[in-house]
């Protein structure tokens, strides 16, 4: 009878009894356990203000819908990534930790049947790390799983150094182009105040001149008073050929008007009238020093473009700030042995109904012979 129970039951007992038997003997007697350690944080700028009439749990989320969530999620790819791996690997012996000989063959790395290559490892360990944002608090949320509270609060608190250094990074790399390009602006307008400087003092050494602007205005101030000089002595002619025609002095007095005009005429001359004059030298001067003064408000306006360009980078500037630091475990989270017996057990079971309706269903549309 017993034999004829087990026969007429083979499948039940093999599809579900002995798996849940398995599972209750490894679950109960041979997995190993598995710290989990926990931290949280999440991406800010500076410029992120939080409203001071908001209560507790809205600060908390306003604070994880900040502008830095792209760069959060940056941050959880990275975690995820090969390259945090291999950042891992070089400053902890993360294989070592994960290749423990307390832990049980099925759970550690480097089973007999699975080569020892990177890319394997790399499948082992996005298993171990799991990095996501938490929709309730808006924070990112890294655990960290490993054999020992130690090695799983370590490689937690490696991540998150790595993850600081990486926003670092993304600062330089975002503020750098707007920078540079405002620095070039800046070079450029100096070079350009520069070549306009050394063509300006090569005219003067040229042209034997410091400023044709105020030598014109002196020469024609000069002109002007002998103007006025002429025409006093002119009435002084005037009054003594009426007075007194026959004065010797007139003499004299008609030499001095005709030597002050012609100084008039010589210090016209310099001003104006031939290639020498300082009018032909002032259309180049004030050309080449227009030039220095457009090269100038150049210079200001690039050298204010730039300043503007670090204001903006340093608002821009996101940093990670740790809001749960990584904890040291004291009790295993993992596994669930009861819960992964009862779900092979209830796996089971649906696997045994599905085979036993489709057989029943096959054998009931089967022609009789």
């Amino acid at each position: 009878m017993r034999y004829a129970f087990l026969y007429r039951n083979r499948w039940f007992l093999v599809v579900v009894i002995l798996p849940t038997l398995l599972a209750m003997l490894y679950y109960g007697l041979i997995a190993s356990d598995q710290y989990v350690s926990e931290s949280r944080f999440v991406v800010k700028n500076p410029s992120d203000k939080p409203n001071p009439a908001s209560t507790i749990a809205n600060l908390i989320q306003t604070t994880g819908a900040s502008s830095g969530e792209e760069q959060t999620n940056e941050v959880m790819e990275y975690i995820r990534s090969r390259t945090a791996l291999n950042d891992l690997q070089k400053r902890f012996d993360i294989r070592a930790a994960y290749m423990s000989k307390g832990a049980d063959a099925l759970s550690r790395y480097g089973a007999a049947w699975q080569q020892d290559r990177f890319e394997n490892f790399y499948r082992y360990y996005t298993h171990k790390i799991d990095a996501h944002l938490d929709n309730k608090t808006g924070l990112a949320v890294l655990e960290v799983r490993a054999f020992t509270p130690q090695d799983a609060q370590t490689i937690n608190a490696l991540l998150l150094d790595f993850s600081e250094r990486l926003v670092n990074r993304l600062n330089i790399t975002a503020n750098q182009n707007g920078i540079v390009e405002a620095e070039r602006r800046v070079a450029i307008a100096e070079d350009r105040v520069r070549r306009a400087r050394v063509a300006l003092a090569q005219y003067r050494n040229q042209e034997s001149i410091l400023d044709p602007t105020k030598q014109a205005a002196g020469v024609l101030d000069l002109s002007d008073r002998l103007v006025a000089e002429q025409s006093s002595l002119n009435a002084q002619l005037q009054l003594m050929q009426a007075v007194t025609p026959d004065n010797p002095a007139i003499v004299a007095l008609r030499g001095q008007i005709a030597a002050i005009g012609h100084q008039i005429d010589v210090q016209n001359g310099r001003a104006v009238g031939n290639g020498g004059a300082i009018s032909s030298k002032l259309v180049n001067y004030e050309k080449l020093q227009a030039e220095q003064e457009f090269g100038q408000q150049a210079l200001t306006a690039a050298n204010t473009s730039l300043e503007q360009a670090q204001a903006e980078a340093a608002r821009q500037q996101f940093y990670l700030e740790r809001v749960v630091e990584p904890n040291k475990p004291d009790l295993a989270r993992l596994p669930h042995r009861l819960i992964q017996v009862i779900t092979i057990f209830a796996a089971g079971v649906c696997l045994y109904l599905i085979g036993w309706m489709l057989v029943v269903g096959i054998m009931e549309h089967s022609p009789e012979d």
